[in-house]
């Protein structure tokens, strides 16, 4: 009822128009555009076909290649800066790549306004990650093959975000699930790992077959994959045409950012090092289907259904992720729930259009610095811990780890939304929208923001404060400088994020690529939206302290809860419905296709022969090879032959 009720209140059209700019050619500085791609990938091959030679420098070098990229990158935003808006988009072609019949595809890089602002985001916070990645696996003996990884899931994403068309940005997306794969299962002596990157590949690669049926559609549609080309011919499609196409692009988006339904992989996915969570969860792989549904949105602009079905799988998944969060006692899973919730809202804002692209950008850039400063944070109280990732085992780390207490507490204040740091500006931004467009989807969202409160602030609580619950071997540390110095970084940027929203700056910045922004009328003024935003985020708080604060935190889960916190710690069943809907069904009918193949396919075939020999068996008890059998045979026939003829003389 509530899908349909969403559905029914926003499926009139939207009515305006994406610009369409065709862009320049890279010269000067934004000519190095190839490099920022280049570089990380140089040290993937170094690093995974060097061999042990490599073992002793492997991790600087992997570390020293996106810091090149990031460069690259700081120095081509400021050229970009520099620019008049409507030279603000630039294609680099390196060569002709794919050329069939009607089929012409060049390795053609786009740098623009939005690619610009990920390939910041991407390399900066990847360099970061790696810094970190010294010091966690330092004691690794495959240190230098997973600094290897990380390089190649770097250069794979930047492949995605920088490629001109459909094509290109599909290698760059298989790049970055096979390299996820590696990164996910790197620890594959443990059966969990391995059984976790085998689940997160076969999901994406359900994902992955809605986006290749999207790109041949593109094709057939419109006879080319270029992003360009099909902004100018997207009006002239029809309607059902750009919807088939809105929702296969969704259904990609959903594999790579783990929106529901395909989101099942995502808590798996924290059987990897913890700075492989960091870099999948903020700064690579989840934000990819984000990144499509904007750069895509010329197809959903003129596709309403499609955008609809993007508002609703993101207002699911909001609440699907913030539930999860509250039930989990592994640190890194409650925070891979919060992920999972913190992309719908990127992916909400993406479905309202030009009113919120901007705002699904910003959401983006500010979840990517305070969520790998939290996922970092947590790697830093796991090494101080021995590894333990229950919270239960926890409490009262505030004293013992205070860099990481302090640097993660900004994070925590940031993706609540507290007044002033990074996560109030872009996520009360979305929530405004949202208000603006339904009030179904703006109090599903204010909802969403509650119980974020309320499950960050439980973790916040069960690991740093309440009661110390440590085992007596236990004895928590400090982490090294350089884990904590990137911290120290990240928390700046969580803290500050927002000011990328001063004076519209983001706005304004991103309308070569999404447009001006659609202002709508709101019905209450926008300091009312903000205070109530603000009061459901500390009503989540109060009711977290209460419960958490003022109780003894038991160091075992009790067994004897609601139904609700049964079905969050499961998941809420994501993997039992996949087993019932799709897994179960799938290996029925395998199993009756091999009996169909076996029996009727190859019976077929198979049957003619069987006859022969069958035939053959018989024949062969008339051939004894005794003379006397053969000589009566003889006698007989004759016999027979000689009473023939005289019965037909007489």
């Amino acid at each position: 009822m509530f899908v349909t009720t969403l559905a029914t209140s926003l499926a009139a059209e939207t009515g305006h128009e994406i610009p369409v700019v065709d862009p320049g050619s890279a010269d000067g500085v934004l000519g190095l555009v190839w490099l920022v791609i280049a570089l990380p990938l140089l040290g993937a091959a170094i690093l995974l076909l060097g061999g042990r030679r490599t073992d002793r420098w492997g991790h600087l070098l992997g570390t020293a290649m996106p810091i090149g990229s990031f460069v690259v990158s700081l120095v081509m935003f400021l050229s970009l800066l520099g620019r008049d808006e409507e030279d603000r988009q630039v294609v680099q072609h390196l060569y002709d790549w794919i050329h069939v019949g009607g089929l012409q595809v060049g390795m053609d890089l786009l740098y623009d306004p939005l690619a610009a602002l990920f390939l910041m985001l991407i390399t900066g916070v990847g360099s970061l990650i790696h810094v970190y990645s010294i010091g966690y696996m330092a004691h690794d003996p495959r240190r230098r093959r997973f600094f290897g990884y990380l390089n190649l899931f770097v250069a794979a994403m930047l492949m995605l975000i920088l490629a001109e068309n459909y094509v290109g940005l599909f290698l760059g997306w298989e790049g970055v699930g096979l390299a996820s794969y590696l990164l996910i299962g790197f620890w594959q002596h443990k059966p969990s790992a391995a059984k976790a990157a085998k689940k997160a590949f076969v999901i994406n690669r359900v994902g992955d077959m809605g986006m290749a049926t999207a790109i041949f559609l593109a094709f057939v549609t419109f006879g080319s994959t270029s992003f360009t080309e099909i902004s100018h011919l997207a009006g002239e499609a029809s309607e059902g045409t750009m919807t088939a196409l809105g929702i296969l692009l969704l259904v990609g988006a959903c594999g790579k950012s783990a929106q529901v339904p395909l989101q099942a992989w995502l808590l798996d996915a924290m059987e990897g090092p913890t700075p492989v969570s960091a870099l999948i969860h903020a700064a690579t792989m989840v934000t990819a289907g984000v990144y499509l549904v904007v750069r895509s949105n010329f197809v959903f602009e003129n596709a309403p259904d499609a955008q609809t079905a993007v508002i609703v799988v993101a207002v699911v998944t909001i609440l699907w992720g913030a539930v999860i969060g509250c039930a989990k006692d592994d640190i890194k899973k409650a925070l891979a729930g919060s992920t999972m919730s913190q992309i719908g809202y990127m992916m909400l804002a993406a479905g309202l259009g030009t009113a919120g692209y901007a705002f699904a950008i910003l959401h983006l850039l500010t979840h990517g610095f305070f969520k790998a400063n939290m996922f970092l944070g947590a790697g830093s109280v796991m090494h101080g811990m021995d590894d333990d990732v229950d919270m239960r085992h926890y409490g009262a780390l505030n004293k013992a780890m205070p860099v990481t207490f302090i640097t993660f507490a900004m994070g925590y204040l940031a993706i609540i939304g507290f007044p002033g740091f990074s996560g109030f500006w872009s996520k009360d931004k979305i929530i405004e929208v949202a208000i603006g467009e339904s009030w179904i989807i703006g109090l599903c969202a204010l909802l969403g923001a509650g119980i974020t409160a309320f499950y960050m602030t439980r973790l916040m609580l069960m690991t740093f404060f309440s009661s110390k619950r440590w085992e007596k071997d236990v004895h928590p540390h400090e982490s090294p400088a350089v884990m904590t110095v990137p911290l120290v970084v990240l928390a700046a940027l969580s803290v500050l994020g927002g000011v990328l929203l001063l004076g519209g700056w983001i706005v304004h910045w991103l309308e070569p690529v999404t447009g001006p922004e659609e202002h709508h009328d709101l019905p209450i003024p926008v300091l009312a939206i903000t205070g109530l935003t603000v009061a459901v985020v500390a009503v989540g708080v109060a009711i977290a302290f209460l419960l958490f604060q003022k109780r003894d935190v038991p160091r075992t889960a009790p067994s004897d809860v609601s139904f609700v916190t049964t079905a969050a710690r499961h998941d809420l069943y994501g993997d039992a419905i996949n087993e019932g809907v799709v897994v179960n069904p799938g290996r029925r009918l395998v199993a009756g296709l091999f009996v169909l193949d076996r029996s009727g396919v190859d019976g077929t075939f198979t049957g003619g022969g069987a006859a022969v020999r069958a035939i053959g068996a018989q024949l062969r008890r008339v051939q004894t090879g005794y003379v006397r059998s053969y000589a009566l045979s003889v006698l007989l026939g004759v016999i027979i032959v000689a009473l023939a003829m005289l019965a037909v003389n007489l």
